[in-house]
């Protein structure tokens, strides 16, 4: 890689032109450098100045839900999500799923997750979970999240069937939240027929994803979210560069043009869903 394109990637992109009312519904504070409560506010200030105003921060693994429940107390603008990543599926015994119960109570934790299946890494990874393993972890998950009442955030990588017919199986809790929703029209207008909401990550940005788009197009507003997924998934024209929930406001320009409506009126629309579906107070 040259010179010049290794720059590019260290390089954040410039900030956008604010956009009020916006939350970013999944992001990894940890994963982005906030690993301190003096960096999550550096985060969260750069955010609110371009109008996000609250972030949901997730975990992947133990060790991350325990960063996350840290994050969402030392900040007033940050909520939190606790669960083991499918990847990581094995790593949900007694202990842990102990502590995840505990977490799951704490008034700053918000969804359980994310959670779902991915088949992407199975063959790619060494020591991803296999299959069935997590198919019992994502019902575990389900399980918890009925159990709370909070929201399920479901992680779904190249699993789309297996992934719905689970959830029919198991039943649904009342929020279903398809984190970076990446499934094609169809696959939307099912989830869309069980009232689950679709979150759009910038991969909905880019120029190979008009399928995406189509997707996204058939989603009622009411059922839309967007999100970073920070520090991945960084909108276009800046792929491959630092992301941060400072840049939430690229992805929702594109969500309003593909929707044909008002920016302002649809970062209103995104940012209200948001609070609904995590019950977020109001800022």
């Amino acid at each position: 890689m040259s010179s010049s394109k290794k720059d590019r990637r260290r390089t954040p992109p410039p900030d956008p032109e604010p956009l009020p009312g916006l939350i970013d519904a999944h992001t990894h504070l940890a994963a982005c450098g906030g690993r301190t409560a003096e960096d999550v506010r550096a985060i969260l200030d750069h955010a609110e100045a371009v109008g996000v105003s609250q972030v949901v921060t997730v975990a992947d693994d133990m060790v991350d839900a325990r960063w996350a429940v840290a994050a969402a107390h030392w900040d007033a603008r940050a909520f939190a999500a606790v669960g083991l990543h499918p990847t990581h599926a094995a790593d949900l015994d007694d202990a842990a799923r102990a502590e995840l119960e505990e977490m799951s109570g704490d008034e700053r934790v918000v969804a359980i997750g994310e959670t779902g299946l991915d088949y992407y890494w199975t063959t790619r990874s060494y020591d991803c979970a296999d299959p069935a393993v997590q198919r019992d972890a994502f019902a575990w998950h389900i399980d918890l999240a009925k159990r709370t009442g909070k929201a399920l955030m479901i992680h779904n990588r190249e699993a789309d069937r297996d992934l719905l017919d689970v959830l029919a199986a198991e039943g649904s809790p009342e929020t279903v939240v398809m984190h970076c929703f990446s499934g094609d029209r169809a696959i939307a207008a099912e989830c869309v027929d069980r009232n689950y909401y679709l979150s759009f990550s910038g991969t909905v940005t880019f120029g190979n994803s008009d399928e995406l788009r189509a997707a996204a197009d058939i989603t009622p507003a009411e059922l839309m979210l967007v999100e970073t997924d920070a520090p991945f998934l960084t909108p276009h024209p800046y792929r491959g560069q630092p992301n941060q929930s400072y840049c939430v406001p690229y992805t929702a320009r594109v969500l309003a043009a593909v929707k044909g409506l008002d920016e302002q009126e649809t970062a209103r629309i995104l940012g209200a869903n948001a609070r609904r579906a995590y019950s977020l107070p109001l800022r």
